[in-house]
């Protein structure tokens, strides 16, 4: 309703703040749900029920499970991930360098800098190795890692239709997005203890500020973690504690002290 004030239109609504869009939920897959996609999204296609699938296929169908476990376990981006070479795959350390990344536009291919513009080195867990030499066999160092179907740059809605979506829908997670294995890493991550300092640098955030505002709730779950590990180390202090008086030769503080850490 619009309302004339000395001769002027008036908007009462115009001073009245919207609230703000609430955030959409976050997907976390747990270890036994990623094992399960990507044991889905790995198998072989075949063309005749009675052959056995082709050394090509099967090639595929290692490198489809590959994504899969890359995206869920180090929370690389889809244009990292279909930007990533060879040379950048270091198995031997154990990292993978992410400083290029690939977007697709109107169906034109954009190469450019990761999102803040900034080179990181994410951890590969040593259950990946093998599988990631494997890829890199026969390949040279500015090869691309995971390719299209016919050498080219992997692309996000051809790899949904044609791999994603169904083994998404088979494992009982239809309408899961590549995406949501990044936020499955983050969870991951922190449920392995990772502080918000080394998820924010292995998903590349601009900050650590950004990190906790964006997964606030799996931090906040680990409070619990943290209050009880605090209470068994009060615990194991107590249970431990030397009488009023008494003296505790040297040695003895050091393993209390070990077993504490230990257990915190």
């Amino acid at each position: 309703m619009r309302q004339s004030h000395a001769g002027c239109s008036v908007n009462p609504a115009v001073a009245v703040k919207l609230p703000r869009a609430g955030k959409p939920e976050k997907t976390f897959l747990t270890h036994e749900q990623v094992t399960a996609l990507a044991d889905a999204a790995g198998k072989p296609k075949v063309t005749t029920a009675d052959l056995p699938p082709s050394p090509e296929a099967l090639r595929l169908a290692g490198e489809r499970r590959t994504i899969i476990l890359v995206l869920s376990y180090c929370g690389l981006r889809w244009g990292e991930l279909a930007a990533l070479k060879v040379g950048r795959v270091d198995t031997m350390r154990r990292r993978i360098t992410i400083s290029e990344s690939v977007t697709e536009v109107a169906g034109t291919l954009t190469w450019g800098t990761p999102k803040t513009h900034q080179q990181r080195s994410v951890p590969i867990p040593r259950f990946l190795i093998d599988e990631l030499d494997v890829l890199k066999a026969g390949k040279g160092p500015n090869d691309l890692l995971f390719t299209g179907a016919r050498g080219g740059v992997l692309r996000n809605m051809t790899f949904r239709r044609a791999v994603f979506d169904d083994a998404a829908k088979s494992v009982g997670l239809k309408g899961l997005t590549p995406h949501e294995l990044r936020h499955t890493a983050a969870s991951l991550a922190v449920s392995s203890r990772a502080n918000v300092k080394a998820v924010q640098r292995m998903l590349g955030h601009a900050s650590a500020a950004m990190t906790l505002d964006v997964y606030s709730g799996l931090f906040d779950d680990d409070l619990d973690g943290v209050a009880d590990r605090m209470d068994k180390a009060h615990v194991y202090s107590l249970c431990t504690a030397p009488e009023v008086g008494s003296v505790v030769p040297e040695s003895n503080v050091s393993q209390i002290r070990s077993a504490t850490t230990e257990s915190a």
